[in-house]
């Protein structure tokens, strides 16, 4: 389940909380909805820390740059 599906089931239990006065005997829809909140929020929350963990800094390379003069210069030159 991505973040769009996270994002719907708060929708959709937000919708079943506070839009709606259906009476369903032996189903309790603002429990229902509540529960579809939470469990988008925790979605949202697992989401969010796993994308942090994918992004990955890269150390600028430390190879050596040989300008045309055959003189070395150390390191990233930012270009």
């Amino acid at each position: 389940m991505g973040l769009g599906g996270c994002i719907i089931l708060i929708a959709v239990g937000a919708i079943l909380t506070f839009a709606t006065d259906w009476d369903m005997q032996g189903v309790n829809l603002d429990l229902v909805g509540i529960i579809f909140m939470i469990v988008g929020l925790i979605g949202v929350a697992t989401f969010s820390s796993i994308a942090k963990r994918r992004r990955v800094v890269v150390p600028p390379p430390t190879t050596q740059i040989v300008d045309e003069n055959g003189q070395q210069r150390g390191g990233y030159q930012g270009y």
